[in-house]
């Protein structure tokens, strides 16, 4: 079980509203100190349990002065919490809120998703730096055929943020992270075709290594996986697992073939490299389509209602445009096969 530690800092005269934000919570521990004239609340609760209590503090509070809501996460805690007996609530009155907060359970808050999203979003020199180091890699990885060098490449991820950012901001309907995840995927696209160019100009590119072929041609297969690894991607990042977890999931499909289109169009394969550059776009509308429909299972919704209206409108049009782009594609490859 995933465990989380909200501070909340609210005006010590409406502290008796506390009880009752938090009565039909899982609280696991909480602790009660003041400080000039404020209150602090400590609160051990499990993970998916952080975003409807933040929800509830904001609305109440938003406007009040001191109001903080802070939030840690818990490496390890004695003694060990016992988690409710499978298929009943955590206590009584939760039942009744079951079908209120159910889209929440089983992932960590919006508001930590948001943090570690832009927190690591951004065209910054650690960016391009991780950019530049994974396309080498995986262009040495493609011409020797190794699959374990075109796993590190993977590994490193760096256009993991962006297109996860782009899936976040789609299902939140917030343009101004799209805005920012767009252009940070744009530069990491640009920079890294232009590394693999450069090197398909010095070195010679055998188009018929298996690590290259199959990453200059797109079938349906591709187009499954790309899928695929964009949901499961987006599934592990909801449940807080590490970037490089998630980065080999989601690097699978995006890295490798757009190095291998740098390096073809490099050596002149024009032909193969238009290929690669198919299966580049196609797994980019993939991964970004999958995990937009993962955000939106997983019950992701901004918190207000004028802004859950104004995503609503988003997600619907982001996903007939990646839905659109697709059958494109498909079309594209059937007239090709």
């Amino acid at each position: 079980m995933a465990l989380r530690v909200i501070q909340i800092y609210v005006p010590e005269e409406t502290d008796t509203r506390v009880a009752e934000l938090l009565e039909d919570r899982e609280i696991l521990g909480r602790w009660r100190d003041t400080d000039a004239g404020q209150v602090v609340v400590h609160l051990l609760v499990p993970a998916e349990e952080t975003e409807p209590i933040m929800d509830r503090f904001e609305a109440e509070y938003r406007d009040s002065p001191g109001f903080h809501v802070i939030l840690f996460p818990v490496e390890a805690v004695l003694p060990r919490p016992m988690p409710p007996e499978e298929g009943e609530p955590a206590n009584e009155s939760e039942a009744d809120s079951l079908g209120e907060d159910c889209d929440s359970q089983e992932r960590i808050s919006r508001e930590e998703l948001y943090t570690k999203i832009t927190d690591e979003l951004g065209v910054t020199r650690v960016f391009l730096g991780m950019t530049l180091l994974s396309a080498v890699v995986a262009a040495v990885g493609l011409i020797r055929n190794d699959v374990a060098v075109i796993i590190g490449a993977m590994v490193i991820a760096p256009l993991l943020g962006p297109n996860v950012a782009m899936s976040l901001a789609t299902t939140l309907g917030d343009f101004t992270l799209l805005r920012r995840a767009l252009v940070t995927n744009v530069v990491g696209i640009t920079t890294a075709f232009t590394i693999a160019f450069l090197i398909g100009l010095l070195f010679t590119v055998d188009p018929e290594v298996p690590a290259i072929e199959n990453r200059s041609q797109v079938t349906y297969a591709d187009i499954l996986l790309a899928l695929a690894a964009g949901s499961a991607g987006t599934l592990a990042f909801t449940r807080g697992l590490s970037n490089a977890v998630i980065g080999v999931m989601v690097a699978v499909a995006l890295m490798p073939p757009l190095v291998a289109c740098g390096m073809l169009f490099g050596d002149a394969l024009f032909h193969r490299a238009g290929q690669a550059a198919l299966l580049t776009i196609a797994n980019v509308i993939c991964v970004n389509l999958a995990g937009v429909a993962t955000f939106y299972a997983q019950g992701v919704r901004p918190r207000t209602w004028l802004e859950a209206k104004q995503a609503g409108a988003a997600i619907r049009n982001g996903v007939i445009i990646w839905i659109v782009l697709l059958a494109l594609l498909a079309s594209v490859l059937q007239l090709s096969g």
